[in-house]
């Protein structure tokens, strides 16, 4: 990047590794409940890969950050929603007051949410809880132009970074440690923008991948895929080295808010912090993060399977890892993350409490159960 541009080269740093004997400890544990071996499925998956992350043999999941990173799209302009822009800004209002589905799902799982407002049409000033970096009021209209310059996604990129190191500090300042970091996302078309991104990092062509969003009808969904056609066609010779840099994809058919995404991804794996993914255009910042350094995927645990079309191509590239919940959620916001939280909570709580065999007195022999049994 130019020499005026905010410097990102901490992308490329080292990620933390797993501590596999921490993991091997957790497995083992788990082999001695008193249960059949695998018997409780995802939950078992689940304590055991926290373990390795927070490198211990009882992992926890009761310090929860999360963040929302907010932006309006320039491609809305194309009739690729059915909300106008001004709806963003007034989210981002209801998320200060308290009104979203994402306000309730934290308050639930007693877990502070900060706003990022990376820029946005209609403004947000000083409103609580909500953090106003804007970079621009929006993105430009990837039909004709690159969405974001370099300068642009640097510092989107950047402020993801902040938002994850924040969550630590604020959680180190009461002597505790920050157990799992939640990302979530609001701007009217960023649906288009994350099937665009999709589109040229999966080699599928749109109309595979474009999905209803916010409930387009079919021909609105043609008109989407269309519009994203048009706009590869336009930025082909830009984008033909896309996947040796998914950067450049971010830079030309992303947003702000998807940018800031990425880097905090990018910064949880760097940091050791397990994050915890929600939908679809969340899944789309964390292929990118993938893409730039592959070994980001040891530290995402991907929350819920989103009702978008395009998801279930996703997923292929996060290789055997499935979504915990397939609840038909597509509403954003990180709110299904959030929703996956008790799960998350209850497995922690079943690998630590529960008895093993020789606590109990119990033969292991005796809980043998044939496989068709289990699987029952």
């Amino acid at each position: 990047m130019k020499s005026d541009t905010p410097s990102v080269a901490w992308l490329r740093c080292a990620i933390k590794p797993l501590d596999s004997m921490a993991m091997l400890a957790a497995e083992d544990h788990q082999k001695q409940l008193t249960k059949p071996a695998g018997s409780l499925g995802k939950l078992e998956n689940i304590a055991v890969r926290l373990a390795a992350m927070q490198g211990v043999l009882f992992p926890t999941a009761a310090n929860v950050s999360i963040a929302i990173f907010a932006a309006d799209h320039g491609i809305a302009e194309e009739g690729v929603s059915m909300f106008p822009q001004s709806v963003t800004a007034e989210m981002v209002k209801n998320f200060s007051h308290g009104g979203a589905a994402i306000c309730v799902a934290a308050r639930f799982i007693n877990a502070p949410m900060t706003v990022y407002n990376l820029g946005t049409i209609s403004p947000t000033e000083g409103l609580a809880n909500v953090v106003n970096c804007v970079i621009a009021p929006q993105t430009a209209s990837f039909l004709h132009y690159p969405a974001m310059t370099e300068g642009q996604l640097a510092l989107a990129i950047n402020i993801g970074r902040k938002a994850v190191l924040t969550a630590s500090e604020k959680q180190l300042e009461q002597e505790e440690k920050l157990d799992l970091f939640i990302a979530g996302e609001m701007g009217i078309a960023n649906t288009t923008s994350a099937t665009a991104v999709a589109s040229v990092l999966l080699n599928i062509a749109p109309e595979k991948l474009a999905g209803p969003g916010t409930g387009l009808d079919a021909k609105g969904v043609s008109h989407k895929a269309a519009i994203i056609a048009q706009a590869l066609q336009v930025h082909e010779k830009s984008l033909a080295n896309s996947s040796t840099d998914p950067l450049m994809a971010l830079q030309i058919l992303g947003g702000f808010e998807i940018a800031a995404l990425t880097g905090a991804y990018l910064t949880c794996a760097q940091e050791g912090m397990p994050a915890l993914v929600d939908g679809f255009i969340c899944t789309v910042a964390a292929l990118v993060a993938c893409r730039i350094n592959p070994e980001v995927s040891d530290w995402l645990i991907l929350s819920h399977n989103s009702a978008e079309p395009a998801y279930a191509l996703l997923l292929e590239s996060f290789g055997a890892q499935l979504p915990l919940l397939n609840l038909e959620l597509r509403l954003g916001e990180g709110s299904g993350a959030a929703i996956a939280v008790p799960l998350i909570r209850l497995a922690c709580s079943l690998h630590h409490e529960m008895s093993t065999f020789e606590e109990a007195a119990v033969s292991s022999s005796t809980v043998t159960m044939p496989t068709s049994e289990v699987a029952q």
